[in-house]
């Protein structure tokens, strides 16, 4: 027979792992938001300094645990675990951009509930049982499921915005591999660009190896020269080159639909401005056509690329 005190220990366990797992999916929404790469412990720590909050609430400086200084300074520990301190202005937007990820899921949820909720003698109940304590099984089943959901919303919203803020017309710098070798090019940031692979989603660019073509291994220039022979299996490359290629539907204005052939490289480094982006889900496709009459650059970079996250360390692009 399960005691009361028993069910309340088994239901204060959940209560804090819900919380340990909103509290660090909120840092990395953070993270996202700053396009600041940080490791998983660091996460995982932030989010348990912040669900400590909630096992204060049944010790004796109860009291305590729910006034807004005390809320801040677990905060500020959070912040402070998770992006560590540089200097003034890069602790304070961490903390501020922390607050705003968690008005901007509390607002959602709340927006929600209110939405769906048409029994005012039942809402009044509720905020009364939440004011009390910890709500009722039944608010806390809505937060676990609507959580994830306003976490997803949210994250591909600002991503959503993020893009259309982007200065697409500008020249950066490209630096991909492609089985240990490096690949540097001038690339266009084109918002006309929106190629992607319909499987996994990966967003496409296009690299023009006119100028470099003598310089290229003989497989990219098969992939720029024969592509479709590649795609009907009438041109070999070597296996370990045939396991990264995908088959992507490209559509020319005035014509049918064709196919490319793309390969997905090692690594993507973008080089905008002093910012280093770092796009771990993208494709090449090459070709021999001439992408700028004046030769200012040679690539045509997705936008979405541009939505990675930031590397934290400097890394020169020539």
């Amino acid at each position: 027979m399960i005691r009361e005190e028993d069910f309340l220990t088994v239901y204060l366990d959940v209560i804090w792992v819900l919380n340990l797992l909103f509290d660090s999916l909120l840092l990395y929404l953070t993270a996202i938001i700053l396009k600041r790469s940080i490791r998983i412990w660091r996460l995982l720590a932030g989010g348990f300094i912040g669900s400590i909050i909630v096992l204060l609430a049944f010790t004796p400086l109860n009291t305590f645990s729910g006034h807004p200084l005390v809320k801040l300074l677990f905060s500020v520990m959070m912040t402070l675990t998770v992006f560590g301190y540089k200097r003034w202005r890069f602790f304070t937007k961490a903390l501020f951009t922390l607050y705003f990820s968690t008005f901007l899921i509390g607002g959602t949820l709340i927006g929600v509930h209110y939405f769906i909720q048409y029994n005012n003698q039942l809402t009044t109940s509720v905020l009364l049982s939440n004011a009390k304590g910890f709500g009722d099984p039944i608010s806390w089943i809505f937060v676990l499921i609507g959580f994830p959901i306003a976490w997803h919303f949210s994250k591909t919203k600002i991503e959503t915005m993020e893009m259309t803020k982007i200065q697409f017309d500008q020249i950066v710098n490209v630096v991909f591999t492609i089985f240990n070798k490096t690949f540097t090019v001038k690339g266009l940031v084109d918002s006309g660009n929106q190629l992607y692979d319909p499987i996994s989603k990966m967003p496409v660019m296009f690299v023009s190896i006119k100028d470099q073509f003598d310089l290229m291994p003989e497989e990219i220039k098969k992939m720029a020269t024969n592509s479709e022979l590649l795609i009907m299996g009438e041109e070999i490359i070597p296996v370990e080159w045939q396991n990264r290629l995908r088959v992507v539907p490209f559509k020319v204005v005035g014509q049918e639909h064709q196919l490319i052939v793309a390969i997905k490289p090692d690594t993507i480094l973008i080089r905008k401005d002093m910012d280093v982006y770092q796009c771990e889900k993208g494709l090449v496709s090459f070709t021999l056509q001439q992408l700028s009459t004046d030769n200012s650059f040679q690539c045509i970079v997705h936008p979405k690329m541009l939505t990675s996250m930031k590397q934290t360390d400097s890394v020169m692009v020539s």
